[in-house]
């Protein structure tokens, strides 16, 4: 394998030249990749991007800082957000990576990973919670009684006038852990939100009965089933603010070992990639010797 057929591949995955103007070529999009990211990243991250999708480039792309410079991330917003409304895609925070988008499919995964697997909890009393601030409880407590519900209408419920950056951080936590999801979008109100374990029970439920390592090592095999091949560090790269560096270096040395994965030499670069099935006529003349 080439590394100009690996770029070739991923185009062709990524739908670069090939725009995804419609509800259905979208779905087709985050169904095919499974996982991507919505904005490109500084410094880059091996990967496709919804909104590279929507424009059919991979070129002068903004990152999330830079979204507002530019008409075609309002575009692509719109479009994404009538995936989430049907459920065709989910999206999740993640932390210094700004917005991932996910396939029905590989949510459950996802929430194995990142999830709580007690998402109905009262955050006052779940102990791996009681470092968030009291607004941050406050927020999850009215969200599930009275979502979905906007930032503003949030805001007035709390009271107290918490300030929009405090609201916005209390919002991005709850988000981040899965505890939340923007269910929706209102040019006069801004996303509205809801408790996930509400607004898509099924995926929440079979993410619960997912072990960790199931999910990661499903996620992982999708991600290179959608980059064609990668080097480890760009993998773990990718996987990091998800989990630690060495819990993936664990899952892909497993994989590995069950031949799950391979390595494929690309001229000085040694990569990873799904292990290729084994061609009939390759297994007969196997079972022949």
């Amino acid at each position: 394998m080439t590394e100009l057929e690996i770029q070739e591949q991923r185009r062709t995955k990524w739908r670069i030249g090939r725009p995804a103007r419609t509800v259905e070529d979208a779905a087709e999009f985050v169904e095919s990749v499974g996982l991507s990211l919505v904005h490109p990243v500084r410094p880059p991250l091996v990967g496709p991007t919804f909104l590279g999708a929507y424009t059919g480039s991979d070129h002068d792309l903004p990152t999330a800082q830079q979204a507002f410079r530019d008409p075609r991330v309002a575009e692509a917003r719109e479009l994404m957000v009538r995936l989430l409304r049907q459920r065709l895609a989910y999206e999740a925070n993640i932390e210094g990576e700004g917005t991932l988008v996910l396939s029905p499919q590989m949510f459950p995964y996802f929430y194995a990973l990142v999830g709580d697997h007690n998402p109905k909890k009262d955050l006052k009393s779940d102990a791996t919670w009681r470092k968030v601030s009291p607004l941050t409880q406050d927020a999850f407590a009215i969200i599930q009684r009275e979502g979905p519900i906007s930032k503003r209408r949030l805001g007035e419920v709390l009271g107290g006038a918490p300030s929009e950056a405090a609201l916005d951080r209390s919002l991005t936590e709850l988000w981040s852990r899965l505890r939340i999801t923007r269910v929706d979008y209102r040019p006069n109100e801004g996303a509205l939100w809801d408790v996930l374990y509400r607004w898509s029970p099924e995926a929440v439920k079979e993410g619960v009965r997912l072990s960790v390592g199931e999910g990661l090592s499903a996620l992982l095999s999708k991600y290179l089933d959608t980059v064609v091949a990668a080097e480890q560090s760009e993998i773990e790269a990718f996987f990091q603010p998800l989990t630690t560096r060495s819990r993936v270096k664990e899952s892909i040395h497993a994989l590995l070992s069950a031949r799950q994965f391979s390595f494929v030499q690309t001229g000085r670069r040694t990569l990873i990639q799904n292990t290729p099935p084994v061609e009939p006529r390759q297994r007969n003349l196997a079972g022949s010797r």
